[in-house]
């Protein structure tokens, strides 16, 4: 076996003992060295290293601010940053050495550059799936709190039950709320925290309104009932234009997708054919050009089926 396998052996054994320890970890217990005063917690070896590593990833991480944190929890994973930091790190030194027992290094460098990309997309999906739950939520939400108002509960008490009762992702932000609010933190500035995990604009006209009642004060039961009769209203005509636009959206697939489906169909039926492509400078400048001409078309398409009202 040849020194160049016997690392990336050994790199894909220590990424993958890593990663599989920090995914087995408890992170969301309070440490036994804070629940048992004067006890050492000891562990194996594996977990020492485990947390020797997101150490040094939490020193690195420290003093750089908090928009690493915040994306996580607009994601809603509740993974601490170090460790993810260093599962992602893991993944790339095993994709790295998968492609030097291939024989392909620069497949496993391209590898392992991609996938923290890939890890921040896949952060941005489950962003966009929680506000898009979060959004669809909203009126139920809102006619939750207009009841429990009309109960005689204060606002501070409806929110703990739509943090108690509701569905997540709504009961988990109402539950923060009420959490925030109850060590001292004013209650308009924990819903503008909201607004911006969210970015719902809706529940940014609720905070306002909320804000506006707590200084002139008012019915905000009828208030909130408005409002959401409003956010009906809007939830039905975005209904509307996103059916219309489908078929705009539908062509404007097909035509992104068809050059590399042609591509793909004469790679496998005539690969003599579409090799002469790739064998020539000129070739690889007309893709060049193909590709920077799709990425116009690409942005142009999405702009114009981009409805906004």
């Amino acid at each position: 076996m040849s020194p160049t396998v016997t690392i990336a052996w050994s790199l894909i054994g220590v990424a993958s003992v890593v990663g599989f320890v920090l995914m087995l970890l408890p992170t969301h217990k309070v440490s036994i060295e804070r629940r048992r005063i004067g006890t050492d917690a000891h562990g194996s070896g594996v977990s020492r290293a485990a947390n020797a590593a997101t150490g040094a990833v939490e020193k690195f991480l420290a003093g750089r601010g908090n928009s690493f944190s915040a994306i996580l929890e607009e994601a809603g994973v509740t993974i601490p940053l170090k460790e993810l930091v260093v599962i992602v790190f893991s993944a790339c030194m095993a994709l790295f050495a998968i492609g030097l027992v291939m024989g392909q290094p620069l497949l496993g460098l391209l590898m392992a550059l991609v996938t923290p990309v890939l890890a921040r997309l896949w952060l941005s999906m489950l962003a966009g799936r929680r506000r898009a739950k979060f959004e669809s939520q909203l009126d139920e939400t809102l006619q939750m709190i207009a009841g429990s108002l009309r109960a005689g509960y204060s606002l501070p008490q409806a929110m703990g039950t739509i943090g108690q009762e509701g569905s997540p992702p709504t009961s988990l932000e109402f539950a923060r709320v009420t959490n925030e609010v109850r060590v001292g933190r004013s209650l308009n500035e924990a819903l503008s925290d909201v607004c911006d995990r969210m970015r719902n604009e809706d529940f940014f006209w609720v905070t306002q309104a909320i804000s506006i009642n707590r200084e002139v004060g008012g019915n905000l039961a009828d208030v909130l009932d408005g409002v959401s009769k409003t956010i009906r209203q809007r939830a039905e005509i975005r209904g509307q234009v996103k059916s219309l636009a489908a078929d705009g959206q539908l062509s404007a697939v097909i035509m992104i997708a068809l050059p590399f489906a042609v591509a793909g169909f004469l790679a496998i039926a005539s690969p003599k054919y579409i090799s002469q492509l790739v064998a020539d400078p000129i070739g690889w400048a007309m893709i060049g050009a193909g590709l920077v001409m799709m990425t116009i078309g690409t942005l142009w398409m999405y702009k114009m089926i981009d409805l906004k009202f």
